[in-house]
Protein backbone atom coordinates (compact mmCIF):
# COMPACT_ATOMS: atom_id res chain seq x y z
CA UNK A 1 0.00 0.00 0.00
CA UNK A 2 1.20 3.52 -0.79
CA UNK A 3 0.99 5.49 2.44
CA UNK A 4 2.39 8.74 1.02
CA UNK A 5 -0.96 10.50 0.49
CA UNK A 6 -2.12 9.67 3.99
CA UNK A 7 1.17 10.79 5.52
CA UNK A 8 1.09 14.06 3.53
CA UNK A 9 -2.46 14.74 4.71
CA UNK A 10 -1.49 14.11 8.34
CA UNK A 11 1.65 16.26 8.10
CA UNK A 12 -0.39 19.09 6.58
CA UNK A 13 -2.62 19.34 9.66
CA UNK A 14 -0.34 18.29 12.55
CA UNK A 15 0.48 21.93 13.33
CA UNK A 16 -3.23 22.59 13.91
CA UNK A 17 -3.43 20.17 16.84
CA UNK A 18 -4.55 21.80 20.08
CA UNK A 19 -2.47 20.04 22.74
CA UNK A 20 -1.53 22.66 25.35
CA UNK A 21 -1.94 20.29 28.30
CA UNK A 22 -0.20 17.12 27.15
CA UNK A 23 2.20 18.75 24.71
CA UNK A 24 1.53 15.71 22.50
CA UNK A 25 0.09 16.81 19.14
CA UNK A 26 -1.36 14.02 17.01
CA UNK A 27 -2.65 13.98 13.44
CA UNK A 28 -4.54 11.17 11.76
CA UNK A 29 -5.48 10.62 8.14
CA UNK A 30 -8.03 8.06 7.02
CA UNK A 31 -8.67 6.73 3.53
CA UNK A 32 -12.30 5.81 3.05
CA UNK A 33 -13.70 3.20 0.68
CA UNK A 34 -14.55 5.88 -1.89
CA UNK A 35 -10.85 6.86 -2.03
CA UNK A 36 -11.31 10.16 -0.19
CA UNK A 37 -8.90 11.08 2.58
CA UNK A 38 -10.03 12.91 5.71
CA UNK A 39 -7.59 14.20 8.32
CA UNK A 40 -8.01 15.18 11.93
CA UNK A 41 -5.97 16.43 14.88
CA UNK A 42 -6.34 16.03 18.61
CA UNK A 43 -8.21 18.82 20.37
CA UNK A 44 -7.56 18.95 24.11
CA UNK A 45 -9.70 20.72 26.67
CA UNK A 46 -8.93 21.88 30.21
CA UNK A 47 -11.63 19.41 31.24
CA UNK A 48 -9.68 16.35 30.00
CA UNK A 49 -12.66 14.06 29.35
CA UNK A 50 -13.92 16.56 26.78
CA UNK A 51 -10.76 16.22 24.68
CA UNK A 52 -11.08 14.46 21.31
CA UNK A 53 -8.38 12.37 19.63
CA UNK A 54 -7.17 12.93 16.07
CA UNK A 55 -8.47 9.57 14.89
CA UNK A 56 -12.00 10.30 16.10
CA UNK A 57 -11.91 13.76 14.52
CA UNK A 58 -10.87 12.22 11.19
CA UNK A 59 -13.71 9.68 11.43
CA UNK A 60 -16.14 12.50 12.26
CA UNK A 61 -14.96 14.44 9.19
CA UNK A 62 -15.66 11.35 7.08
CA UNK A 63 -19.11 10.93 8.56
CA UNK A 64 -19.80 14.64 8.02
CA UNK A 65 -18.81 14.25 4.36
CA UNK A 66 -20.93 11.13 3.83
CA UNK A 67 -17.99 8.75 3.47
CA UNK A 68 -18.41 5.01 3.79
CA UNK A 69 -16.13 2.39 5.22
CA UNK A 70 -12.53 2.96 6.31
CA UNK A 71 -9.82 1.42 4.11
CA UNK A 72 -6.65 2.61 5.90
CA UNK A 73 -5.57 4.69 8.90
CA UNK A 74 -2.34 6.60 9.51
CA UNK A 75 -1.42 8.23 12.84
CA UNK A 76 1.44 10.76 12.97
CA UNK A 77 3.19 12.06 16.11
CA UNK A 78 6.46 13.66 17.07
CA UNK A 79 7.13 10.91 19.62
CA UNK A 80 10.32 8.87 19.48
CA UNK A 81 8.38 5.66 18.96
CA UNK A 82 5.26 5.12 16.81
CA UNK A 83 2.05 5.63 18.77
CA UNK A 84 -0.95 3.38 18.06
CA UNK A 85 -4.51 4.63 18.56
CA UNK A 86 -5.90 4.63 22.10
CA UNK A 87 -8.52 2.08 23.11
CA UNK A 88 -11.44 4.45 22.55
CA UNK A 89 -10.22 5.30 19.06
CA UNK A 90 -9.75 1.63 18.27
CA UNK A 91 -13.41 1.05 19.09
CA UNK A 92 -14.54 4.00 16.94
CA UNK A 93 -12.37 2.82 14.04
CA UNK A 94 -13.91 -0.66 14.40
CA UNK A 95 -17.36 0.90 13.90
CA UNK A 96 -16.32 2.02 10.40
CA UNK A 97 -13.72 -0.55 9.35
CA UNK A 98 -13.31 -4.30 9.25
CA UNK A 99 -10.64 -6.21 11.19
CA UNK A 100 -8.31 -6.29 8.15
CA UNK A 101 -7.97 -2.49 7.86
CA UNK A 102 -4.27 -1.54 8.04
CA UNK A 103 -3.35 0.96 10.75
CA UNK A 104 0.06 2.58 10.43
CA UNK A 105 1.69 4.65 13.18
CA UNK A 106 4.47 7.01 12.04
CA UNK A 107 6.82 9.44 13.76
CA UNK A 108 8.11 12.69 12.29
CA UNK A 109 11.54 11.01 12.23
CA UNK A 110 10.27 8.20 9.97
CA UNK A 111 9.86 5.33 12.46
CA UNK A 112 6.74 3.30 11.73
CA UNK A 113 4.75 0.26 12.77
CA UNK A 114 1.81 -1.34 11.06
CA UNK A 115 -0.98 -3.51 12.45
CA UNK A 116 -4.45 -4.52 11.36
CA UNK A 117 -7.40 -3.06 13.21
CA UNK A 118 -8.32 -6.59 14.29
CA UNK A 119 -4.90 -7.11 15.87
CA UNK A 120 -5.22 -3.81 17.74
CA UNK A 121 -8.76 -4.57 18.94
CA UNK A 122 -9.61 -8.27 18.89
CA UNK A 123 -13.23 -9.12 19.70
CA UNK A 124 -14.41 -5.54 19.16
CA UNK A 125 -17.86 -4.62 20.42
CA UNK A 126 -20.13 -4.03 17.45
CA UNK A 127 -23.68 -3.50 16.28
CA UNK A 128 -24.38 -7.26 16.31
CA UNK A 129 -24.04 -7.22 20.09
CA UNK A 130 -26.99 -4.86 20.35
CA UNK A 131 -29.46 -7.47 19.27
Amino acid sequence: MDWSELESAARAVLGNAHAPYSGFPVAAAIRFADGAIEAGVNVENASYPLSVCAERNAVAAGVRSGRGRIDAVLILTGAEMPTPPCGGCRQVLAEFGDPGVPVRSVTLQGQSTEHTLGALLPHAFGPGALG
